[in-house]
């Protein structure tokens, strides 16, 4: 710690004093910071905020025999189920993009990595592909 900060830590009570030491000598394991910000980043790629801020419509039932939608049809809004939708897609090509990383690692198995470099780009190609459809049902929606 540097000296200002203990200088300033000792004029505080002594368990404050001693709650505030406890907490600068820890730190959090870098896995879980990883976590975070990896579940941060795919809450905001989803439109959670959005949602957040909107709070929007759930899902639409139009009159009669019409079709539920659980997509916004068109590109200046969204339903719930959009977020989602879009952030289960996200952690779907994220996770293929971990399981092409696991295949780098396993070269001495080469059963395995070619396994898991399959199942990697199967998620990852499914993941872009249903994105991609979702975003042209929202441009063209009938």
């Amino acid at each position: 710690m540097s000296g200002k900060i203990k200088k300033s830590s000792e004029n505080m009570s002594f368990s404050l004093s001693r709650w505030f030491r406890r907490i600068s000598n820890n730190a959090l394991p870098i896995s879980l910071i990883t976590i975070i910000v990896i579940t941060y980043s795919i809450f905001l790629f989803g439109g959670g905020l959005f949602t957040l801020i909107n709070k929007p419509m759930t899902a639409y039932v139009g009159p009669g025999g019409s079709p539920i939608y659980f997509l916004y049809p068109d590109m200046s809004n969204q339903f719930v189920s959009d977020t989602i939708i879009s952030a289960m897609l996200y952690t779907l090509g994220f996770v293929g993009l971990l399981a092409i990383y696991q295949s780098s690692k396993s070269v001495h198995k080469p059963r395995q990595a070619y396994m898991m470099l399959i199942v990697g780009v199967a998620f990852l190609l499914l993941s872009y592909i249903f994105l991609e459809s979702s975003i042209n049902f929202k441009l063209h929606p009938y």
